[in-house]
């Protein structure tokens, strides 16, 4: 019989504690040892029961190899935190929560309430920082994780507290919330394993988000990167951050650490560029595609600055509900990936793959936006022999289906 969630947690609970012991650790050592060798899982949780015991094996196999992925974002830091499956998932960078915290006590903010801290990784941030932190969680095992990491990483300003957000939320008073004079708002937005879209269904809800940040002017909330502009309160900063080519979050700032009205913010290769707006830019001018198309990236998009690229560029929109853009020459710009187009056509497949063929384009990368093909089902129907390669964009121009060919991406 499966448990219940309550029981669940508790036994969770019971098995990350048992692995904080000096025995626990030393079957965690193994177990990366194990994973290390690309042991396969039945031959190693074998080894495991018979050289640390039942009890230790599996939650430390399962430990090991959430480990194992962590060392993309956390580094050699991983090897010394506790992680499940879940909490990981949830757990976002380690750099850009270092991030977030600086910014946040820049003000003089000196104790910080983390508000749904799910595996700690804002609290550990903000105690590196120096900030007294009080982490508020209705998950014990949330709980735990964060008990048991910022105690492996030696930082002892850390308070975990079982609380509704919600009630201490709509405590706070004089600038506090939950004893702190700042915070951190993370509100769970998914449910039964589903996306929540609607603000309003998030956990805690819109309400909590604006009430915060109307009542605590030192506080950051981190929110869905598809958040409709129009739910941004005045006075409040929206940011969105892109990490290699994808947005990673959207974070609305508080009254005390907003600097403007929107921010994209590009993380690549360990460089940080940023691109402000004080008020609304407005939209790009539209015009006929030319010899260039600027595929912006997309926090630039969500942010609504894109014209300010544009101006830049002495670029245009193909059309005004699409984002790309399109000029007369290459861009300098690492706000946009630059192909040079070679075709401009009406979407037909026939003749698109005709016209491939004829230059012997055999590999083909699909691009769309406001159409409903699927890129990859496109890109298997457009393979041929030739050996040359392209990049096939779908999209609209002027309202109409087009095709644009291009070559390979350019810088």
């Amino acid at each position: 019989m499966d448990r219940e969630p309550d029981e669940q947690a508790a036994e969770t609970v019971r098995q990350l504690r048992s692995l904080a012991t000096p025995e626990g650790a030393a079957a965690l050592s193994r177990a990366g040892e194990l994973l290390a060798g690309r042991t396969d899982a039945v031959t190693a949780l074998s080894r495991l029961r018979a050289e640390v015991g039942a009890d230790l094996a599996g939650p430390a196999w399962g430990v090991a190899r959430q480990r194992d992925k962590a060392r993309a974002s956390f580094g050699a830091e991983a090897a010394r935190l506790l992680f499940t499956g879940d909490a990981l998932e949830q757990a976002g960078r380690p750099a850009l929560a270092d991030r977030r915290a600086a910014r946040l006590l820049t003000g003089g903010a000196t104790s910080v309430a983390d508000l749904g801290c799910a595996a700690g990784t804002d609290t550990m941030a903000l105690a590196r920082a120096g900030a007294r932190v009080v982490a508020v969680d209705r998950d014990p095992v949330a709980r735990e994780l964060t008990r048991l990491n910022t105690a492996a990483l030696g930082l002892t300003a850390v308070e975990v507290l079982d609380a509704d957000v919600v009630d201490l939320v709509a405590a706070a008073a004089d600038g506090r919330v939950a004893g702190c004079d700042s915070a951190v708002l993370d509100p769970a937005r998914r449910s039964g394993g589903r996306r929540q879209l609607d603000p309003d269904r998030w956990s805690p809800p819109w309400s909590t988000v604006t009430a915060l940040l109307d009542r605590v002017p030192a506080a950051v909330v981190k929110v869905a990167p598809g958040l409709d502009h129009d739910r941004v309160p005045d006075g409040i900063e929206a940011e969105w951050v892109s990490v290699g080519g994808s947005i990673v979050e959207a974070l609305l700032w508080g009254r005390e650490p907003s600097r403007t009205w929107r921010r994209a913010t590009l993380v690549r290769d360990g460089a940080v560029l940023e691109l402000t707006a004080g008020a609304d830019p407005g939209p790009a001018p539209v015009a006929p595609v030319r010899g260039w198309l600027h595929e912006p990236d997309p926090a630039l998009i969500r942010s609504g600055l894109m014209s300010l690229v544009a101006a830049e560029l002495d670029a245009t929109l193909v059309d005004p509900t699409i984002a790309y853009l399109t000029s007369d020459s290459r861009a300098d710009s690492r706000w946009v990936s630059s192909y040079r187009v070679t075709e401009v056509l009406p979407f037909n497949l026939k003749k698109l793959k005709a016209l491939l063929r004829a230059r012997g384009v055999g590999r083909v990368v699909v691009k769309k936006r406001g159409s409903p093909i699927e890129p990859e089902t496109l890109a298997r129907q457009l393979r041929g022999p030739g050996t040359g390669s392209a990049v096939v964009v779908v999209t609209r121009v002027a309202g109409a289906p087009t095709v644009l060919v291009c070559e390979p991406l350019s810088g």
